[in-house]
């Protein structure tokens, strides 16, 4: 299948997307599927969704640029997640899709246009095929984000779940959690100290899941 990797957050191995078949390592039949001859394309009359390449950090600026310039349907989800920083915990928002952005229109009128546009490096391509996806698939992502096209990653805190304290005497280090307290927003977690294992409550507020938005996890992927 056509794949998007997308990487959970900033310094993770970026994933891209190549013009020869032989570097994806996945059949030629499946790329025919997802792609459409450019030749063709330049002589049909109907729109199509377009997977293009943006520059990086500004997909979402680039698909406002080509919505109100063309005034074409563009479509780029962006991912909104709670990071540790010297400030203590922040909440930052993304491209889901690093370097790419989707928009529809009709290639053998709009192609050269939406190409130049601000901050559009061009379609992505596998040879001389376009990759193109259906109305289905775009119509499913759509409802999956929203009309803000933003998807809040989970920080609900687990029993059993690591979390690194981020205030206090016990700043930096990495307790587990042991007890949900909803009613006063806070939680009992095991700490190891001084060669003991003790238990202590502490507010949601001053703890931050580990493993969840930091280094170690799995590249988020999206298959279309």
């Amino acid at each position: 299948m056509f794949r998007f990797h997308r990487p959970h957050f900033p310094g993770e191995k970026s994933y891209n997307y190549f013009d020869d078949f032989s570097e994806l390592g996945i059949p030629h039949p499946v790329i025919g599927y997802v792609t459409q001859s450019s030749a063709l394309l330049a002589l049909l009359d109907e729109p199509f969704w377009f997977c293009l390449k943006a520059q990086p950090k500004r997909e979402h600026l680039a698909a406002t640029a080509v919505r109100r310039q063309f005034h074409i349907e563009c479509f780029s989800p962006r991912l909104r997640f709670r990071k540790m920083t010297r400030r203590g915990p922040v909440w930052f928002v993304e491209a889901m899709f690093p370097g790419y952005l989707f928009a529809k229109f009709v290639y053998s009128q709009q192609h050269r246009a939406v190409e130049s546009s601000h901050g559009i490096r061009g379609i992505v391509h596998f040879g001389d095929r376009l990759a193109t996806l259906s109305e289905d698939i775009m119509v499913a992502l759509q409802s999956r984000v929203g009309a803000e096209e933003v998807v809040t990653v989970d920080s609900s805190i687990k029993i059993g779940q690591p979390v690194q304290i981020t205030e206090g005497p016990f700043q930096g280090l990495e307790v587990v959690v042991t007890r949900l307290l909803p009613a006063k927003e806070r939680i009992r977690v095991l700490l190891e100290f001084l060669g003991r294992s003790l238990e202590t409550e502490i507010s949601t507020a001053k703890v931050l899941p580990k493993g969840h938005l930091g280094g170690g996890t799995k590249p988020f992927r999206k298959r279309i």
